[in-house]
């Protein structure tokens, strides 16, 4: 199991997407606005548009705030200021940290990163210093009643890698077939939790408990950022420590 499942799923289960749910839909709509400006209002024919406004229902966004996004992003309203911007360094004990954001201020945005970074034990690196670590692929999470069964028949079906998470799935294809894998799982009825294209570390680096848990902190902190709309690790956690950080959420 990489360090970004076992972050996902702890993340999951401490229901911190439904904690920040205001600030969930407000980056939810910057993604679609950016999306709509770049490649048009027609998700039929905006490839982007379309994973961003299904991941939005996915996230049980309402449908009015999704088209006011689009609308914004066609518009020149808060989509035509926005800046997408990576930035990539190290946390505790090394290991690599990769953020996606959008911003109307990248030097504002860049000093809060950087200030996080450094209150967390970690440090802001320059441009390419972690991106070759990690690859772009299509990730659908899936709740099945027999994973096993079912994980045996998505490799059949095209499936790169498949990881078995307390029971649920998560299934990684290439960025180009995550659609059509998510079309035959939903023509099985199966409830798909998430279907989105993310940035997964080619390997992962195991953290010793204390480098552990304040890596942890750090990539929490991180994603509490408004300007910050994903943050990707190749830190893989011990048991241990992943116990004492759910038990403190």
């Amino acid at each position: 199991m990489s360090g970004h499942s076992k972050w996902s799923q702890i993340k999951r289960q401490k229901g911190v997407a439904d904690a920040r749910r205001g600030q969930l839909f407000t980056k939810l709509g910057r993604e679609i606005a950016v999306a709509a400006r770049q490649g048009g209002s027609n998700p039929e024919t905006n490839f982007r548009l379309r994973l961003a406004v299904q991941k939005a229902r996915d996230n049980n966004m309402p449908l009015d705030n999704i088209e006011r996004a689009i609308k914004r992003g066609t518009g020149g309203g808060e989509g035509a200021s926005l800046v997408e911007t990576i930035y990539e360094g190290y946390g505790p004990g090394g290991a690599a940290i990769l953020l996606e954001a959008m911003t109307d201020n990248r030097n504002r945005t860049t000093a809060e990163v950087r200030s996080l970074f450094s209150r967390g034990g970690g440090n802001l690196g320059e441009s390419g210093c972690v991106t070759w670590l990690f690859e772009p692929k299509g990730v659908i999470a899936v709740e099945a009643d027999d994973a096993e069964e079912l994980a045996l028949q998505l490799i059949d079906a095209g499936a790169e890698d498949i990881k078995i998470i307390d029971g649920s799935l998560e299934v990684h294809v290439k960025s180009e077939d995550l659609e059509e894998m998510r079309k035959a799982l939903e023509e099985e009825n199966l409830a798909i939790v998430s279907a989105e294209i993310l940035m997964v570390p080619k390997s992962t680096v195991m953290l010793e408990e204390k480098a552990a848990l304040h890596t942890l902190r750090l990539l929490d902190k991180l994603e509490e950022l408004d300007e910050v709309q994903r943050v990707f690790t190749n830190a893989d956690f011990p048991d241990e420590a992943l116990e004492r950080y759910r038990s403190q959420g």
